[in-house]
């Protein structure tokens, strides 16, 4: 008798698609470790901006300014994949991050709304008997009116920060990697080494 394969927690799903999502495009990719790292540096940089919904197609038209005009070259596939750290289930947090982090850079201390306001916002888009259109465009309103500023103020040094973290931590990862594969390597000829020997 065959038993049910058990189901997996959101967590674990969550898990699962992040790692298809950044970490197989990453270790697939054939090129040099400083492209892929440019990448994953674009991707985060974007992604960590309030443009969710487009942030894929930016990453594009940064990818076709540097190859045209700046002739300096990253991996759009990691650029794009990275985006997907920000997305639909993580806005409401990373908006009021960016938001907090403006109030705070404009020295706005005494007015930064509590978390409970930007989910009243977004309830107040997303509930009502409106279509999709009409319901991005009510909550983009929102947002230029009241919290838009800060957050465009509050997500840049988020976008360095992330863009530099993502650089730096691909390289590492990649020479890790690098050294994990010469180890084998070396441990792979000394074995023949070993057998031709004997």
């Amino acid at each position: 008798m065959s038993r049910k394969p058990k189901a997996k927690t959101l967590w674990e799903n969550m898990v699962r698609l992040l790692r298809m999502r950044l970490l197989i495009p990453l270790l697939r990719s054939p090129h040099p470790p400083e492209y892929k790292a440019r990448g994953v540096a674009v991707g985060l940089a974007w992604a960590m901006t309030p443009l969710i919904g487009i942030q894929m197609w930016l990453v594009f038209m940064t990818w076709v300014f540097c190859r045209k005009v700046l002739k300096w070259h990253f991996s759009l596939v990691l650029g794009c994949a990275w985006t997907w750290i920000t997305n639909v289930v993580t806005m409401i947090p990373t908006y009021y991050l960016f938001y907090v982090t403006g109030q705070i850079m404009r020295g706005r201390f005494d007015s930064i709304s509590g978390y409970a306001s930007l989910q009243g916002t977004l309830h107040e888009s997303f509930m009502q008997n409106l279509t999709f259109v009409e319901k991005w465009t009510h909550f983009f309103k929102l947002l230029l009116q009241d919290w838009g500023i800060s957050m465009a103020v509050g997500c840049l040094p988020w976008m360095v920060l992330s863009a530099v973290a993502g650089y730096y931590l691909t390289m590492r990862f990649e020479e890790k990697r690098a050294q994990r594969r010469a180890q084998k390597e070396a441990a792979r000829l000394l074995a023949g080494q070993g057998k031709i020997v004997s």
